[in-house]
């Protein structure tokens, strides 16, 4: 049985403790610890858990119920909302509406038909409008997160290509709706932090979005438990919003006692700097030979190196295996 997700609320923090939680719940959520149609605690155990009051974990929880993460159901509790391609809700045709758990059925079949051995032509004689969708949907790829955060992108875009051997374009958020209607078909690949918007876009011009789930990034969890007080621990990144949620995950783990730097890695004055500063580096793959050259380029002028720490994919294995089964690559 997996260990249970741990919050930790630094109540003496300028970030507000129901910041805290929500961004440590949207985590867990994102990097798949609380898996779709997982139950939160109630309102009452988080409140024992954290030491926050109840109506803290009510407005946190009403937060996320508005991003989409999670949905309250009367009398059981709040659940983890399946999203995207989970749902079933790839095709917006009237005999879905109608007939949904036909659909579901279908999948399954087609799934179980692969297994097996059995190849796309013989299953498309079986299932051919659901073999032609996917087909179609695996012709194009387009990873998209808001503008403000084009890094994250950049990391998905990284991976995926080599994952999946395949051209994956990335699309700014805020102009995926022009791009998909330039197209009749296509796979949208998300994160689930943006999921809600990726599929306001796209449901009404029945192209799937299929989010994927971040790392749970648990060893270096761990690693920043174990630094000694007062270190300087340096977090570098493509993406301004891994090192927002870094930063908070960190002070939330530590308090005062961890100073934390953050620099997105093509800002050089700052990773120089951070270099200088910093007894630990902690760093993406996509990030880790230029932070490993500039500290080379540094050695004159450090007293000791720092520690350079680089950090798993950021997406999930299992999300990974998902995608290239949908998009028929493996």
């Amino acid at each position: 049985m997996a260990n249970p997700v741990q919050f930790h609320i630094q109540t003496d923090s300028d970030i507000p403790a129901s910041r805290q939680l929500f961004d440590q719940i949207q985590f867990a959520i994102a990097s798949r610890q609380y898996p779709p149609g997982h139950r939160l605690p109630s309102t009452r155990q988080l409140a024992q858990i954290t030491g926050l009051h109840r109506n803290t974990v009510s407005k946190v929880y009403r937060q996320l119920e508005e991003t989409g993460l999670v949905e309250s159901q009367a009398g059981s509790g709040i659940y983890v909302r399946p999203q995207g391609h989970e749902g079933g809700t790839n095709l917006r045709s009237p005999s879905l509406e109608q007939y949904p758990e036909a659909y579901k059925l279908v999948q399954k079949s087609l799934d179980d038909l692969l297994s097996q051995g059995c190849t796309l032509s013989q299953a498309r004689e079986l299932f051919l409008a659901e073999i032609d969708w996917r087909l179609r949907c695996s012709a194009r790829v387009l990873v998209t997160v808001p503008a403000r955060d084009l890094g994250a992108g950049e990391l998905m875009v990284q991976e995926l290509e080599d994952s999946l051997l395949i051209p994956v374009q990335l699309v700014p958020l805020e102009e995926l709706a022009d791009v998909l209607s330039l197209t009749h078909s296509g796979t949208v690949v998300t994160s689930r932090y943006f999921i809600k918007e990726a599929e306001a876009i796209a449901a009404p011009r029945s192209v799937r979005v299929i989010p994927v789930d971040i790392c749970d990034y648990m060893k270096e969890l761990a690693l920043m438990k174990t630094l000694p007080k007062n270190t300087t621990l340096g977090l570098v990144s493509l993406s301004a919003g891994i090192l927002n949620i870094a930063e908070t995950l960190a002070h939330s783990l530590r308090g005062d006692d961890l100073l934390v730097i953050a620099a997105q890695v093509n800002d050089t004055y700052k990773v120089n700097a951070l270099i200088r500063s910093s007894q630990t580096i902690l760093c993406d793959k996509a990030s880790y030979q230029q932070v490993k050259q500039a500290i080379l380029n540094l050695r004159d002028d450090l007293i000791r190196h720092p520690d350079l720490v680089c950090s798993e994919n950021y997406i999930g294995e299992k999300s990974i295996n998902l995608l290239k089964r949908e998009l028929g690559l493996g």
